[in-house]
């Protein structure tokens, strides 16, 4: 237990109390951010001249000596006291006690936070490129390998497996947008704002933010360290990003089960029955959906938690930083597994051969109808219909239609002469041809969906390029805040 702040307004508290209310667990990540903090705010202080030059050199010495790995005493309550006391052991107290000059825990916290959040958003953003990378090269490996859509579970309409794999990197594309525009409101910098009303100290928060490498200042103080809506907007993001994962990850258990037999999943991440021999199950794939689910009740925990603050800081706040990094690690660590997992992807190149997939181009039967034999396509849609329903009850498949069948049903069901060719019938119900023919904007002709994966590819390189760049902002903060620390720290 620290004493640091024991012996004024508190005497000396319980050591249950004490461990039940420290967030030591869980500060290590912050560790390394609070040592870039103090330096940054002890610079400031030495340049404003709120401290003497000797002072700050010599606080800024200590706190260069400080490990950033360093294992924290979990006696203590947070990282800031783990610091303080680090300083405190290097230092006299005359020098030491001025390293909280014009600061407080609050504002400290709040901006260590956001500096450990912009690297974890970085990292996650480059964990998501490289699953869209890997959906890119199987999707260049597969633009004609013809599977079924669904809908409602059941088969819809032939497509390519690139096609559907190109709907998984909008999603993801989606993502990481999302993530680039929340790292904008959170790369502002809290520091300043002290415990709730600044200070009265002629303290530079603006020098302080740029050392720290922020885009900007946090303005409003109240805002500044009461403020956790960009945790709830991080792990709001992540929700929607486990939602889209969890979908990948369940289509391609279904798809992979042998009653569909769509895909093989690869060896390597799959395991066996212990008393089954044949079984091949999809262990990885069902823990990255189960784990997925957290992301939402860690949402639902953070706003429930937010939603009953009063205006100001709180230490509720303090058990919302837990479930942030709970949230990123978890689905940085789902998102990287299912990269893998998906360069080995293997697809049945004969999926088409099942019967249950025996009728998914009657609504290209029904569009020829329309537009070789202007039948309207509500009338279209009757005929075909019944004429499914025939051929099911009779047993038959659709290649098994005939001319004399299709023109019976147009008159018997929508009072129409038809003379319809074989030839129409056998292109339409086609899948290949199908495929070939929807050469929509964003269809699954093999020739849209090439051109959809070279601008794919096109969106991951500058969204790599841009990432470069966020990073070496950052490490140019740093060297720029080593710089400022290292001219006030005397030479050996």
């Amino acid at each position: 237990m620290s004493k640091l702040l024991r012996g004024g307004r508190i005497g000396s508290a319980r050591k249950d109390a004490v461990k039940f209310t420290a967030s030591i667990k869980s500060d290590k990540k912050l560790l390394e951010a609070v040592i870039k903090i103090n330096k940054a705010h002890v610079t400031m202080l030495t340049e404003q001249q709120i401290i003497s030059t000797e002072t700050g050199a010599q606080l800024l010495k200590a706190l260069s000596q400080i490990d950033p790995k360093m294992e924290l005493d979990p006696s203590l309550e947070d990282v800031h006291l783990a610091v303080e006391e680090e300083v405190n052991k290097k230092l006299q107290p005359e020098i030491a006690g001025n390293l909280h000059v014009a600061k407080s825990r609050n504002d400290q916290v709040a901006t260590a936070i956001r500096m450990a959040l912009r690297i974890d958003i970085l990292d996650l953003i480059a964990v998501i490129i490289a699953l869209q990378e890997s959906l890119i090269e199987l999707a260049g490996k597969n633009t004609e390998t013809l599977v079924p859509s669904y809908t409602h579970l059941h088969p819809a309409q032939p497509i390519t497996f690139a096609h559907l794999l190109v709907s998984y990197m909008d999603a993801l594309e989606r993502s990481i947008n999302r993530l680039q525009e929340t790292y904008f409101r959170v790369n502002k910098c809290p520091m300043g704002a002290g415990a709730i009303a600044t200070t009265s100290f002629p303290i530079n928060r603006n020098q302080t933010a740029q050392l720290l490498g922020f885009d900007g200042v946090l303005e409003n103080s109240i805002d500044a360290v009461g403020s956790r809506d960009f945790v709830l907007e991080t792990v709001a993001d992540l929700t929607l990003l486990a939602t889209d994962v969890s979908r990948i990850a369940e289509d391609f258990l279904v798809w992979s089960s042998p009653d569909f037999g769509i895909l093989d999943l690869p060896e390597s991440f799959a395991f066996t029955s212990s008393i089954m021999p044949q079984k091949k199950n999809p262990d990885v794939l069902e823990v990255i959906r189960a784990r997925m689910s957290q992301i939402l009740g860690n949402f639902v925990t953070c706003a429930t938690t937010m939603k009953a603050l009063p205006s100001g800081y709180n230490l509720d706040l303090q058990e919302l930083t837990p479930k942030l990094w709970e949230s990123i690690e978890t689905v940085e660590e789902s998102v990287c597994i299912l990269s893998e997992l998906s360069k080995n992807l293997k697809v049945n190149p004969n999926v088409f051969s099942k019967s249950v997939l025996n009728y998914s181009t009657t609504t290209e039967l029904a569009n020829m109808l329309v537009k070789k034999y202007n039948v309207p396509f509500r009338t279209s849609h009757k005929i075909v219909g019944t004429i499914v329903k025939t051929l099911i009850d009779q047993k038959l498949a659709l290649s098994d239609l005939s001319p004399e069948l299709l023109n019976k049903t147009a008159k018997d069901c929508a009072g129409i002469t038809l003379a319809v060719k074989l030839e129409d019938i056998k292109d339409s119900i086609d899948p290949q041809k199908c495929v070939e023919s929807h050469k929509t904007l964003g269809g699954p002709a093999p020739a849209e969906v090439k051109r959809m994966l070279k601008n794919r590819k096109t969106l991951t390189t500058k969204s790599k390029t841009s990432l470069k760049d966020q990073k070496s902002r950052l490490e140019e903060a740093d060297v720029e805040l080593n710089s400022a620390t290292q001219q006030y720290i005397p030479k050996k």
